[in-house]
């Protein structure tokens, strides 16, 4: 399938999502994985995780004209060693998405509706997220956004030992197939950043991005 769609927001974030139906053979061919990134790939023994990396090697080939080198910071932080662009990548057994900014810090996460969210509702959503849970067949679709645009701020904040249910907040929303989202980040120290974010459902997906 390839690149699935890319769009660029007002801000001058780009979206890519790229749709894994290739075999891993074909995903190597398209990726063009520098040899420390393959030796990486080659020892992780799940077979959809490869795919996943490989994909999205595949889709940093796709969007960007010259070949970039991707890394990680110790926290697990993706950059990109060879380039100034700001970068967050996500991925689920079917999808890959990146989120991209040359100056603003990012975040993006994506999640199949279908998923079990049950530890995401007892773990991850304060007493007040759970009471504003919808009691109707879109409970799930809520659960993949609260559990995205919690992921999403997380990477963007990029601390370590973050209580998801104490420190990222996310305001009341009525699940739409897009939307904007606003959500709170409280610092250890009691300060409070707010946040807005966005967004869209596909196939099943829910994807989450914030930018700045």
């Amino acid at each position: 399938m390839g690149l699935y769609f890319r769009k660029t927001l007002e801000d001058k974030a780009e979206i890519s999502v790229w749709k894994i139906t290739e075999t891993e053979d074909e995903l190597m061919k398209l990726s063009s994985v520098p040899t420390d990134e393959m030796e990486e790939i080659s020892l992780i023994r799940n077979s959809n995780v490869r795919k996943q990396k490989l994909a999205v090697r595949a889709l940093l080939n796709e969007v960007f004209e010259d070949k970039v080198y991707l890394s990680h910071h110790d926290n697990g932080k993706p950059f990109l060693e060879n380039c100034i662009t700001n970068i967050s990548i996500t991925h689920t057994d079917k999808y890959v998405a990146i989120i991209t900014h040359q100056e603003e810090d990012l975040g993006i996460d994506m999640e199949c509706i279908d998923r079990d969210f049950t530890a995401v509702k007892e773990k991850a959503l304060s007493d007040e997220e759970r009471e504003e849970l919808e009691d109707d067949d879109r409970v799930q679709e809520q659960l993949a956004i609260y559990w995205c645009a919690k992921e999403a701020i997380f990477k963007r904040m990029s601390q370590n030992k973050v209580d998801f249910s104490e420190q990222i907040l996310v305001s009341h929303f009525n699940p739409k197939d897009e939307g904007e989202l606003e959500a709170t980040f409280i610092h250890k120290d009691g300060y409070e950043e707010e946040f807005e974010l966005g967004y869209t459902t596909f196939d099943r997906h829910v994807l989450v991005w914030v930018v700045g």
